[in-house]
């Protein structure tokens, strides 16, 4: 009963870091439970005097830190760790603590990793995005081994690396899920340039920004996706933007309609090769209204909440719903998310449409029913949509609040017409990290 009770107390201690303030106790139900889902992992790995056993498989000392394991990085490097830096910033140092002795101990940043042991089950090394977005919000440790540990897992020879470097790309016919393994890489490392850029190292900024821009190799603009691409430079034939395979496909638990907006670092560039933001948002549209079957023996079973092509039963397509608002029609955005959060979310035991991958599910939850998301996980800023309460209050500090209000809300009336920060109205999409911290208000009014 005692530990019960603790459990509870601390449990509590845990949500109160925000409250939100609605009439519907179902909504309010689905906003905890998220909350709570996205606060379950990473785990503590390290005992109580501080031991644990090493990637290396050797014992080491955690001295006035925890060390942490179960980090599903694939998953949570969207949404849910910039949400540790908003609502946990106190543990955020350890976190990235674990990570960098990780790479000490074994050479490498950590992929995914389970009860303290590597399963390189995914793809991507996006500890990366994580380390950047903290030091970029100020978050204190060392950000010269943190880079000496971003750049080490750039230059390794595995996992498809060596060949995207060598190509520019991963090539169809040397590496499975060639595609998605290419756009993640590419924005991992536009995330090392700018830790680079803040570091003073030019050089490195200027060769991993290059590294950057590789998602553009793999745009077929005859065809409007981005495709594999073999090693001699041509089209991989057969192409089928339906087509999945989770066991031999070019693409991640997907296929071309869900990888072709893996941009996030250069939103802008990926209109400009879809043609400009009409026909960008057309693509757009015919993503959501797609409604033909998934091809393919094998597609993988993480394909699900689907609208559309869209599928939010899986971690990829998490930004996509935002992307109108680069395209000038912010107004869809705020449909979608209106949509995916009532459709695809609730309060029952099958309340998920996914699978809930160490909280990256809820995550996406709690920021866009909050009004906000982290679009580019690490760039500091969040993309506006339309929020679910009337209220939302973030506890800063002692005499310090972030307050989120919804003017004229109703379950029928989601679509924003306004949106002031600090009683000054907003002319962009976008808060910035900074912004919330100063404390305040963001106020949206909804139309009538």
């Amino acid at each position: 009963e005692q530990y019960k009770s603790r459990a509870s107390s601390l449990w509590n201690n845990e949500l109160a870091k925000v409250e939100v303030k609605t009439d519907d106790l179902s909504l309010k139900k689905t906003f905890y439970t998220a909350l709570y889902h996205s606060f379950i992992a990473p785990n503590i790995f390290s005992d109580v005097d501080g031991l644990y056993r090493g990637i290396d498989r050797k014992v080491h000392q955690a001295d006035g830190w925890d060390n942490y394991t179960v980090f599903s990085l694939w998953d949570t490097f969207r949404a849910n760790h910039p949400l540790f830096t908003l609502f946990q910033p106190e543990i955020v140092p350890d976190l990235i603590e674990s990570m960098l002795v990780h790479y000490q101990e074994g050479g490498l940043l950590p992929v995914w990793t389970l009860e303290g042991c590597e399963t390189n089950c995914m793809i991507g090394y996006h500890a990366i995005p994580v380390i950047v977005d903290a030091a970029f919000k100020g978050i204190e440790f060392d950000y010269n081994l943190a880079f000496e540990a971003v750049k080490a897992s750039a230059m390794q020879d595995i996992r498809g690396c060596k060949e995207y470097r060598e190509y520019g790309y991963c090539p169809a016919d040397l590496v499975n899920e060639s595609v998605s393994i290419t756009l993640e890489y590419a924005y991992d490392d536009w995330c090392i340039a700018q830790l680079a850029k803040k570091l003073n190292k030019d050089d490195e900024y200027d060769y991993f920004m290059k590294r950057a821009m590789n998602y553009k190799n793999l745009f077929n603009p005859a065809t409007g996706f981005m495709q594999g691409k073999l090693s001699d430079g041509t089209w991989k034939p057969g192409f089928n933007p339906l087509y999945s395979n989770h066991r031999d496909d070019e693409y991640t638990e997907g296929n071309a309609w869900r990888y072709t907006w893996f941009v996030p670092q250069d939103p802008d560039a990926l209109i400009s090769l879809l043609g400009g933001q009409a026909s960008f948002a057309n693509k757009l549209d015919s993503l959501f209204k797609n409604n033909e079957a998934v091809q393919g023996d094998f597609a993988s079973s993480d394909i699900s909440g689907l609208i559309g092509q869209y599928a939010h039963g899986n971690e990829p397509s998490h930004h996509t719903a935002y992307f109108y608002n680069f395209a000038g029609q912010a107004h869809k955005t705020q449909e979608l998310i209106h949509r995916i959060r009532t459709e695809l979310y609730t309060d029952q035991p099958d309340g998920l449409c996914g699978n809930e991958d160490c909280g990256q599910m809820s995550a996406w939850y709690v920021f866009s029913s909050m009004g906000f998301y982290p679009f580019n996980p690490a760039d500091g800023k969040y993309q506006l949509g339309t929020p679910a309460f009337d209220q939302v209050i973030i506890p800063l500090g002692p005499e310090t609040n972030f307050i989120v209000t919804a003017e004229n809300l109703s379950a029928d009336n989601y679509l924003v017409d306004e949106v002031y920060l600090n009683g000054e109205k907003l002319d962009r999409t976008w808060i910035s990290h900074k912004e919330i911290l100063a404390g305040g208000e963001l106020k949206f009014v909804m139309r009538e």
